[in-house]
């Protein structure tokens, strides 16, 4: 990894804050997509107190929003002649149904749109520096979401878990068809499950949820267990050819039925460009 540039959103705590301390230690120079400055300040610090005379920085941006998910992309492609390694990896779990002011629902506008358009934006940034990776940050919660074309915003009705369980599918399938579409271009797409971690994720959820995720993570993994496959598919030469895959503990395992259905992969991508309102 010396040498090479990796980006990463929610790089600033829990296993994407591991991630990126591990690659960076490696020799790689680590970009953070952070919205908090005081954790991105924080994160920054050890990177370079762990893996010192590299340039690690931060680009701040409200990954809630459209225009932000935007700017911040072209503004880091404006910065970096290259990237070598692009980690979709922010998400939430929201209690209730929230809007954002593009009239997205906050879960599939963080978990979903934010990954299709950062990437879309960085596309020809990986292409040029290829031989490149994207790995989107997945989960086992995607197992049993449908997806309902006709009400990717919930409108019909809301449901912390199931919101969130079609936001994870919606990663995989556009892992899937992200793969498809850059075949021959040497950038590789893979996704992965990191686990049940114990991280910050669902602290700030509200509702029931919090205290319930809080209890639960009695239970959960280190997250630098939870990290080990990210930095496997960001870093490992046995990787650096393999494609549109779902990853559990660094090995490649089959998503349901549902996430590997081309027709809805092609569907997601036609419905999320239209909704960025981007020809990609």
């Amino acid at each position: 990894m010396r040498g090479k540039v990796v980006v990463i959103t929610g790089g600033t705590s829990g296993i994407g804050a591991v991630a990126a301390l591990a690659l960076a230690k490696m020799g790689a120079r680590i970009i953070l997509v952070a919205r908090d400055k005081s954790r991105a300040e924080a994160t920054l610090e050890r990177l370079r107190d762990s893996a010192p005379g590299i340039a690690h920085s931060a680009h701040f941006a409200d990954l809630l929003r459209l225009d932000e998910m935007k700017r911040v992309a072209a503004q880091i492609g404006d910065h970096e002649p290259r990237v070598d390694v692009l980690i979709n990896n922010a998400g939430a779990l929201f209690a209730s149904r929230r809007l954002t002011e593009d009239g997205l629902e906050c879960t599939f506008a963080l978990n979903h749109m934010a990954y299709f358009v950062i990437t879309a934006l960085l596309r020809e940034r990986l292409s040029a520096s290829a031989p490149a990776r994207i790995i989107n940050t997945a989960s086992a919660a995607h197992q049993e979401a449908t997806l309902d074309f006709d009400d990717l915003q919930s409108a019909k009705g809301f449901g912390a878990r199931k919101a969130y369980g079609q936001s994870k599918l919606c990663n995989i399938l556009f892992t899937r068809e992200l793969a498809r579409r850059l075949h021959g271009t040497g950038v590789t797409a893979n996704c992965l499950h990191p686990g049940f971690v114990a991280t910050r994720f669902g602290d700030q959820s509200g509702g029931l949820i919090s205290p319930l995720i809080r209890l639960a993570k009695l239970f959960a993994i280190p997250p630098a267990e939870g990290a080990e496959t990210m930095v496997y598919l960001a870093s490992s030469p046995d990787v650096a050819e393999v494609t549109g895959q779902y990853f559990y503990k660094s090995v490649p395992i089959t998503p349901s039925s549902r996430a590997q259905d081309d027709r809805s992969a092609l569907l997601l991508w036609q419905r999320s460009a239209a909704l960025a309102g981007m020809n990609k």
